[in-house]
């Protein structure tokens, strides 16, 4: 039996868990690079029994997962993989399954860039290690708005933590209702022009859907106040990238905090990268040891039970 483990950029997979138990039903090959090209991914995977993907990082599309011939398992880190065909994976016989997500890293993150960006925390830092001083103005959090955009598990982390900054918190999003904002002790938004009408922060926590792709525009950059900071740990298209240096550009609003980006990693000379007044961090939301322990350790448990004959956490089509 061959097993593959996909994606693992710091080489932390097999630290991250114990794997002996796995090794002894067969050979495990880790991979530390994504690949794009269809054809070479193909004949990357081709030997493989089992995948162990990590979350969006490779897309594992029906097409492929046809031209697979010994493929019978594939485990996800995470509850839900949309890089997943999942039902075409079912009609091949090919069992799906996932792990648990800890929900507090990229909350944790989202904070780490809303300061970073409230106090200039990178410009500051570079001004001392050159010889300089204080260059700017910070902004309080304590008093501030802060506009989420998605208020289910992820987004309900961000109230709780912005409680306790002593923001003003407000949400919206294309389904949510008083009642769940009354639920989590934050003001409802009748409509998303008003979130960013108000907002001196804004959020982003939803998932990548037809509906949200390219959510975040020209237009939305237009009804922010310019003093506004946007921050995006949720997914890449959700905000327009070329909107988004059109605005920090032209002073529409004070800048950005993005951890996530349309294609990953992001290109070395993509524009983004030399963009003032946006902080950027490489898909950092739910990069931490103890997500990683937790990935990993349940990825483990998940192929010994497959082996087993009592698959666990099996995905739905």
């Amino acid at each position: 039996m061959r097993i593959a483990i996909l994606d693992d950029y710091q080489k932390l997979a097999l630290q991250s868990a114990d794997w002996s138990a796995v090794k002894a039903h067969g050979e495990i090959t880790v991979f530390h690079d994504t690949i794009t090209d269809k054809n070479a991914l193909r004949d990357r995977l081709m030997p493989f029994d089992i995948l162990c993907v990590m979350r969006e990082r490779t897309p594992i599309s029906g097409d492929l997962i046809r031209s697979l011939p010994n493929l019978k398992l594939i485990v996800t880190s995470g509850k839900r993989n949309a890089a997943i065909d999942v039902a075409t994976a079912h009609e091949c016989g090919i069992t799906v399954c996932g792990t648990e997500s800890p929900s507090t890293a990229t909350p944790e993150l989202a904070f780490a860039l809303m300061l970073g960006l409230a106090r200039n925390i990178v410009g500051e830092n570079a001004s001392m290690r050159s010889g300089g001083w204080q260059i700017g103005l910070g902004q309080d959090l304590a008093g501030s708005t802060l506009g989420i955009i998605g208020l289910g598990r992820l987004g309900a982390q961000i109230a709780k933590i912005a409680q306790a900054f002593d923001m003003h918190i407000t949400a919206w999003s294309t389904n949510l209702t008083p009642e769940r904002c009354q639920e989590v002790g934050v003001e409802y938004k009748p409509s998303k022009e008003a979130l960013l009408r108000d907002a001196d922060f804004v959020t982003i926590h939803q998932r990548l859907s037809d509906r949200t792709r390219g959510l975040i525009g020209s237009e939305e950059f237009r009804q922010m106040k310019k003093t506004a900071f946007l921050i995006n740990t949720s997914r890449g298209p959700i905000v327009d990238d070329a909107a988004l240096i059109d605005a920090v550009n032209e002073g529409e609003i004070a800048g950005a905090g993005i951890d996530v980006y349309d294609q990953e990693p992001l290109p070395a000379a993509h524009p983004l990268r030399k963009c003032d007044k946006l902080l950027l961090t490489p898909h950092l939301g739910y990069v931490t040891r103890h997500t990683w322990d937790v990935f990993y350790g349940q990825t483990v448990e998940a192929v010994l039970a497959w082996i087993n004959g009592d698959p666990i956490r099996v995905l739905p089509s």
